[in-house]
């Protein structure tokens, strides 16, 4: 595949697809857009398979012509690969779960979904600094529009506030971009992680791309826009808007903040840290009040996606993988998660959560997959969710016992709200004849989950196959974030032979062994 334009292709498939549908019927319009993402996702599996886990770090690497202010390059390390095959694996099953949900303006709504497909995976293979801005910032369109005309019945305040919220967010972001192009003499991703911003200039720098990534996320307090946007979508805005555009975010963390302003990071993890520890207490205590499904869900999103920042910012191995890999299991289990409720939604037309009960009864297939993704959302060992928070916590507690701590809890509590919610729905007494007639999963139904359900599996029984393509590029952010590697307050103090001693004596093994190496290492710069 070495020279084939295998990126673009799969940019152009849903792209020429999303213009199809706009002169097309309604049901040809349905099978369009499911043939696009299915050629698309066939795409993605070459891409897979042909990308060489031990190679160079950009491959698929396409150098194409400038168009004004950015050019046309695109290239994917480990970190892209596997969120574009999330985007690619989602975006079918989205099409799937509107198949009879939605009924006006389909050729238009289909054209969306699409649209938004181009733009996600875009945004993950952009190799130009403005080229990435284009496509970040184009993918709030799509979303806008799939909230504000098929959303809920305060769809249009819920739309606005989601479009204000992130585009707001990402201006300063643009004027951090121009500076650094003009710095730098380069608009090259890859250039610019190996050019070295004056300390000073990088926290400047840091703190405008955060006010977008931070939106993104969504990180506390920047927050409220997520539960109005997740309630007001259709099933499948949800599940996209969970999936893949609340990564965005992260990815930017991974492969702006970290790599171009590894000293602004090192001195702001502090913050980092802080409004984790908030969001993922906070939300999660909101969650378990909540009385319609969608808003618990969304706020159980925030408290996932504070697991991923704190182990971003733990500066080690453990703490970026995990990060990697809870993006890529809440992505897949809250996706799922949207799409069980979709299917209830259908039938009764409500999301109180007070209006069901006893589901296991009259939809026990239902029930049996409800129960799987409410496990995986809480990291039942077994499902991908466990090595996600296993490894951001260990990573994590390297850095900041008390961080480790405090959102240690926030898991327990997920627990609580989850296992509440299942409780409620599918077991005790059926309180009306609407839910007693409310048929089990359709075949269309189970071909939506089913796919979900054994990757998550397939994640947490073996991880390696998501950890291997991302390997040598976590390598590559930590040789370049080394030097700024915050002190830990579980290692002893450099200089301090008796505290060395008394850390290995109180830790042990290998802990105890990695806060000895790193006091033994003379000049290290923090």
């Amino acid at each position: 595949m070495d020279g084939f334009p295998l990126l673009s292709l799969m940019l152009a498939v849903p792209a020429v697809a999303a213009i199809a549908c706009l002169f097309l019927s309604a049901e040809a319009a349905r099978v369009t857009a499911l043939v696009a993402t299915l050629i698309d996702l066939a795409l993605g599996v070459v891409l897979w398979t042909g990308f060489d886990v031990g190679g160079a770090q950009w491959q698929y690497v396409e150098a194409g012509p400038r168009f004004g202010f950015f050019s046309w390059s695109l290239g994917i390390d480990g970190f892209a690969l596997l969120l574009i095959m999330l985007s690619v694996f989602l975006m079918p099953i989205c099409i799937g779960a509107s198949w009879r949900a939605v009924t006006k303006r389909v050729p238009e709504y289909m054209a969306a979904f699409l649209l938004t497909e181009v733009l996600m995976i875009g945004t993950f293979a952009a190799q130009d600094l403005f080229l990435f801005y284009l496509f970040f910032e184009a993918g709030l369109i799509p979303m806008y529009l799939i909230i504000g005309i098929w959303g809920g019945a305060n769809r249009i305040y819920a739309s606005y506030k989601f479009f204000l919220y992130t585009l707001l967010g990402s201006l300063l972001m643009l004027v951090a971009m121009l500076y650094m192009a003009q710095t730098a003499g380069s608009s090259s991703i890859p250039d610019l992680q190996r050019f070295d911003f004056p300390a000073h200039v990088q926290t400047w720098l840091w703190l405008a791309f955060f006010a977008s990534f931070a939106v993104k996320m969504p990180m506390w307090p920047v927050h409220t826009w997520l539960p109005d946007a997740h309630v007001q979508a259709p099933t499948a805005g949800s599940v996209i808007l969970a999936g893949v555009l609340l990564k965005l975010g992260g990815y930017g963390f991974l492969r702006f903040s970290l790599p171009m302003f590894p000293e602004a990071s090192g001195q702001l993890t502090w913050l980092i840290f802080a409004l984790s520890c908030v969001a993922v207490v906070y939300t999660s205590l909101v969650a378990l009040v909540q009385s319609d499904m969608k808003k618990l869900i969304a706020y159980s999103s925030v408290a996932h996606m504070a697991i991923v920042t704190i182990g971003l910012f733990a500066f080690n191995r453990q703490g970026i993988e995990g990060a990697m890999i809870m993006m890529l299991s809440h992505g897949l289990v809250s996706g799922a998660l949207f799409l069980c409720v979709g299917v209830i939604y259908d039938r009764l037309h409500t999301r109180e959560i007070a209006r069901y009960g006893g589901l296991s009864i009259n939809m026990p297939k239902y029930a049996v997959l409800f129960l799987f993704f409410t496990m995986a959302s809480i990291g039942l060992p077994g499902t991908s969710g466990f090595v996600a928070e296993f490894l951001s916590l260990m990573g994590t507690y390297q850095v900041s016992t008390w961080t480790a701590l405090l959102c240690t809890t926030g898991i327990i509590l997920g627990a609580a709200y989850m296992l509440y919610l299942y409780a409620r729905i599918a077991y005790g007494e059926i309180k009306s004849d609407e839910v007693r007639a409310m048929p089990d999963l359709s075949r269309r139904e189970l071909w939506l989950l089913a796919p979900i359900a054994a990757v998550v599996l397939w994640m947490g029984v073996y991880p390696e196959s998501f950890l291997a393509p991302m390997r040598g590029d976590v390598a590559v952010l930590l040789q370049r974030i080394d030097r700024a590697t915050p002190v830990s307050d579980s290692q002893p103090t450099p200089g301090d032979p008796a505290a060395a001693v008394k850390a290995v004596g109180e830790h042990g093994g290998e802990h105890g062994a990695a806060a000895a190496g790193h006091e033994a290492t003379p000049g290290e710069a923090h």
